[in-house]
């Protein structure tokens, strides 16, 4: 039995950011130095004064942010074992810890002698501290509030596909029609669509293996070629692709969807959908490509279902993941690459 797996184990509305992520780390360095910019220009006097405040500023927040950065990129696999209250409250600690010390040991530079309440110093840098991960950590929690109804609207979406009146009387019809000369064929399709519903109802999870997601596709492809027959045609170039790879479900089926609906069915002679996969260095690459009408436009169905995925990439991988749409004269080329990560349950 094919298994799922989640990045988060927490709810996506609830879970502390992947401070492995580079899109994360990016926006943390620049609302650091936003808020840093900021208290410069609370503490100067003039404008002249703030280039040198800030100077002050960096040189406690720039051993602070950095430090922060690299233990909970090593502490990253025990934070998503925690609630997102103990997560909250392990992550403020962290950074208070690190101000004190870092702090403390600092000497003469954040303690000029001439200063005569020391601990007025350290408790407002401390306070600083909390105050900027909590708008940061409040920050990353709204996005992902924000970003999250998209994994939502993608299952809704697919389900909404999948019992689609023509979609279900096309395969009926394409089944009955061989289900006397082709008993095997028919219970196979039946058996295929059985596994569309189940996928498009089971329990969300963040990613599936890569093999399951191929098999599941290769199932769609097959009950439109009962209907389309030789017009449809699909080329997989998968040899070198590993097929305990992780990416979010039903990511190409719905491509696949788009590229039969709006590329192959409108051609009468149909065509061929080519499905490349390649994985280099730490990314994974996938690409569909399909002939398609020379005067042709973006249905509305075709443009929310590229949307979603987009939405649903950027909640999942930030920055590390890209999506590009290629529109020539007479074909159409979906490609994303994403980051590669291994089903460790193999």
């Amino acid at each position: 039995m094919n298994k799922s797996h989640s990045i988060r184990h927490n709810a996506l509305p609830d879970a502390l950011p992947n401070f492995r992520n580079l899109g994360v780390t990016l926006r943390i360095l620049l609302v650091s130095n936003c808020l840093g910019l900021l208290q410069a220009q609370l503490q100067a006097n003039s404008w002249a004064e703030v280039p040198l405040r800030m100077m002050q500023n960096a040189t406690l927040l720039t051993p602070i942010l950095l430090s922060t950065l690299l233990i909970l990129w090593t502490v990253q696999p025990w934070l998503n074992q925690l609630c997102y209250r103990n997560g909250f409250l392990a992550v403020n600690a962290l950074v208070l810890l690190l101000t004190l010390g870092i702090y403390q040991l600092g000497g003469e530079l954040y303690q000029p002698q001439a200063y005569g309440d020391l601990y007025f110093d350290e408790v407002r840098n401390a306070l600083y501290s909390l105050l900027v991960t909590g708008i940061l950590l409040l920050y990353f929690h709204l996005r992902s509030q924000i970003l999250s109804h998209a994994l939502h609207e993608a299952r809704l979406q697919v389900l909404r596909a999948r019992i689609r009146p023509h979609f279900l009387y096309n395969t009926l019809n394409a089944v009955l029609g061989i289900v006397r000369s082709q008993p095997k064929k028919a219970e196979a399709a039946l058996e295929d669509m059985a596994d569309l519903f189940r996928m498009a109802m089971s329990e969300a999870h963040d990613l599936v293996p890569l093999r399951q997601e191929i098999v599941l596709c290769k199932q769609y492809l097959a009950l439109e070629q009962l209907r389309m027959g030789d017009r449809l045609q699909a080329d997989w170039q998968i040899q070198d692709m590993p097929d305990d790879a992780l990416i979010p479900p039903l990511l190409l089926q719905p491509l696949l969807e788009n590229a039969v609906y709006h590329g192959l069915e409108p051609l009468p002679e149909g065509g061929c959908i080519s499905i490349l996969m390649r994985c280099s260095a730490n990314q994974l690459r996938l690409s569909i490509s399909n002939p398609c009408a020379v005067m042709h436009t973006v249905h509305e169905g075709h443009a929310m279902a590229l949307q979603n995925i987009r939405e649903r990439l950027a909640l999942l991988f930030d920055v590390e993941a890209n999506y590009q749409v290629e529109c020539g004269k007479d074909y159409y080329r979906v490609e994303i690459t994403l980051p590669f990560m291994k089903d460790s349950h193999l």
